[in-house]
C-alpha cells in the first residue's frame, strides 16, 4: 500500500468520527498506532518509520486545522506514555516526563510526534475526549470517563483494523433525574 492512501484513509476515518461527534476546540485526540499492524504484519515486530510519519502528518494537519490538539501514544515501552505539544501539556495540567521515544523504544509513530511537533513533550497520561486505536493499541486508559466505542464505516487503515471512542458525560441521580 502507497504512503499516500494511508495518509487518506487516516484523514477520511478522523473526519468522520469528528463529523459523527464533534469535539471542542482545544480538546484531545487520542490516537495509538501500530505502523507494523498497518503494513500487514504483527504489532511491535516489524516498524515503519515512514508509516509513521505518514499517519502522524495526516492527523495532525486535520486535528490542528480544527484546533484539537493531537496526543500520540507510545508503545508499551515506554508505559503507552504520550508524545503532546508542550501547551497542550500546559494547559491540562500534565506532568511531562523525560524520555525521547525512538523505533523501538516509543513506536514510529510517537517517533514521528516527537520529530514533528513544534515543541514536542512526553507525558504519562491524558484524559482525552475522543480516539483512534489503529492495530490494537489499546488507547482506552487515555479516554475520559465514559467511553462509548465508535466503529467507522472504514474498518482498517492499511492492513491494521481499527476501532474508535468518544467519550460522554456520566448520567448520575438515578429515577428522579433527567437527561438531555
Amino acid at each position: 500500500m502507497e504512503f499516500k492512501e494511508i495518509a487518506v484513509q487516516v484523514q477520511s476515518v478522523i473526519k468522520s468520527i469528528l463529523d459523527a461527534h464533534p469535539q471542542k476546540q482545544d480538546s484531545i485526540f487520542v490516537i495509538g498506532c501500530s505502523s507494523s499492524e498497518v503494513a500487514g504484519g504483527v504489532i511491535g515486530k516489524n516498524s515503519s518509520e515512514e508509516i509513521g510519519k505518514t499517519i502522524f502528518t495526516a492527523a495532525n494537519k486535520i486535528l490542528s486545522r480544527k484546533n484539537i490538539y493531537l496526543a500520540c501514544q507510545c508503545c508499551e515501552h515506554l508505559n503507552r506514555a504520550l508524545v503532546v505539544e508542550e501547551e497542550c501539556a500546559e494547559e491540562y495540567g500534565l506532568e511531562i516526563v523525560s524520555v525521547v521515544p525512538w523505533l523501538h523504544g516509543g513506536g514510529s509513530f510517537a517517533t514521528a510526534a516527537y520529530r514533528g511537533f513544534k515543541r514536542p513533550v512526553v507525558v504519562e497520561h491524558v484524559r482525552a475526549s475522543a480516539g483512534l486505536d489503529i492495530g490494537g493499541t489499546l488507547i482506552g486508559m487515555h479516554l475520559r470517563d465514559v467511553a462509548v466505542p465508535i466503529h467507522p464505516a472504514q474498518k482498517t487503515i492499511g492492513a491494521a483494523s481499527i476501532v474508535a471512542a468518544y467519550s460522554r458525560p456520566k448520567f448520575i441521580g438515578g429515577e428522579r433525574a433527567r437527561y438531555e
